[in-house]
């Protein structure tokens, strides 16, 4: 992302706490943030705590002495790139659409000729409201943007539209096109080889063992690797997702078949990210016909499957090798027990099997894993999560640039 001046309105929701993770977001991914609050958010959150998280201080009053000998609501609006309001509640949407200009936020929007984006969130019904949406109408008339809301349980108990867009997710819709620095690819002149997607062990010409993996979360790492100016292979199980821009595709289907592909292009790669979701088993014998239901029981005898990220962590001069571990239980413990194991450089542990994350999903939740320590990349979407998994091996790869 390009050099960006942020303003960011705060207003007066429960949603105001996830504005602190969207303030250090934004940070992390190269913009500078001022922060404004109505009265309504200090309520829910302190100042202080934006002031900790942007590095600039915070501003809350229209009429404050000190900042306005310097006309602080105008330099605000000329310093500002975007303004992003984030919570936009009903009452800040009415007023902002009637022209209002009674706090320093709704002062600062009017005065600045930045692009205005708002991100609603307010309960179910209110956000169905005819009033609302008019207000919403006349906003985008105006060439307002708004992002959201997404629909979901809400702190009143309710469930439907007027979720707060997540911030990873906002981060994404407001900058989707330059995860890295215009003048910034990290990657430049390197090689990866990505897995993704699961992988069928046939029983017979019609059964198969599988899993659920969707491959989103290997296909949008091979896209950020491509972004961040890497030569990208990707070897992809059996799903149906479009290839990403600049990314050399191999389409397989078994595990040794994954296998095979993974291995020959890892040895002359620098990076291997192994995040396909590989059957630990296959059947011993693949049935040439249709298996007949006959018995109340059959008994199908697996063999293991080759550990494909284990194979091209011990290759001699091989690649820098990240492996994933999708755990329903202990996952930090079954994590490094297989960066030990495997002698992984780098293990992204994911919880899989539950709501609104992990396998067939759009979003994720990743703890990063090294000898040198951890890091919580977060939750958010798998896109977002991504780039993050590139920036830290990015950063690794520089780190041993270094040491040599």
């Amino acid at each position: 992302m390009e050099s960006r001046h942020i303003v960011l309105g705060v207003t007066g929701g429960i949603a105001a706490y996830k504005a602190a993770d969207l303030v250090r977001r934004l940070r992390a991914a190269g913009a500078e943030v001022r922060v404004v609050m109505t009265r309504g958010a200090q309520a829910f959150v302190t100042p202080l705590t934006f002031q900790a998280l942007s590095g600039e201080p915070v501003h809350t009053e229209l009429l404050d002495a000190a900042a306005e000998a310097g006309m602080g609501h105008i330099e605000l609006a000329r310093w500002a790139d975007l303004v992003l309001v984030a919570p936009a509640t009903a009452d800040f949407i009415a007023r902002l659409a009637h022209g209002l200009a009674d706090d320093l936020l709704t002062t600062v929007c009017l005065a600045s000729a930045a692009p205005l984006v708002l991100a609603p969130a307010m309960n179910q019904q209110m956000w169905a409201n005819a009033a609302v949406q008019a207000n919403c109408a006349i906003l985008r008339e105006r060439g307002v943007r708004l992002v959201g809301p997404e629909t979901g349980s809400q702190a009143c108990g309710d469930t439907g539209p007027g979720r707060m867009t997540e911030p990873a997710d906002l981060v994404t819709a407001l900058f989707p096109a330059t995860p890295f620095p215009a003048n910034m690819a990290p990657l430049a002149g390197r090689h990866v080889v990505v897995t993704a997607g699961p992988t069928y062990e046939d029983i017979d010409p019609v059964r198969f063992i599988g899993n659920r993996s969707s491959g989103r979360m290997g296909f949008a790492v091979a896209a950020a690797a491509a972004a961040a100016g890497a030569r990208v292979s990707l070897v992809a199980g059996p799903v149906r997702l479009d290839t990403p821009a600049g990314v050399e595709r191999v389409d397989v289907r078994s595990a040794a078949e994954m296998r095979d592909a993974a291995v020959a292009l890892a040895r002359a790669a620098d990076v291997f990210i192994g995040v396909a979701a590989v059957a630990d088993y296959a059947p011993v014998r693949r049935a040439p016909q249709k298996v007949k239901k006959g018995a109340a029981r059959q008994t199908l005898e697996l063999a293991a499957t080759p550990d494909i990220v284990a194979e091209v962590a011990a290759l001699d001069g091989g690649p820098l090798t990240v492996g994933f571990a999708a755990e329903t239980e202990n996952l930090k413990e079954h994590a490094l027990e297989k960066l030990s194991r495997k002698r992984l450089d780098m293990i992204a542990a994911n919880r899989v099997g539950v709501e609104g994350g992990g396998f067939e999903s759009e979003r994720n939740e990743i703890l990063l894993l090294s000898a040198d320590g951890e890091r919580n990349l977060g939750s958010g979407s798998k896109q977002e999560l991504a780039r993050l998994l590139i920036g830290a091996v990015a950063e690794r790869l520089q780190d041993t640039k270094r040491g040599m």
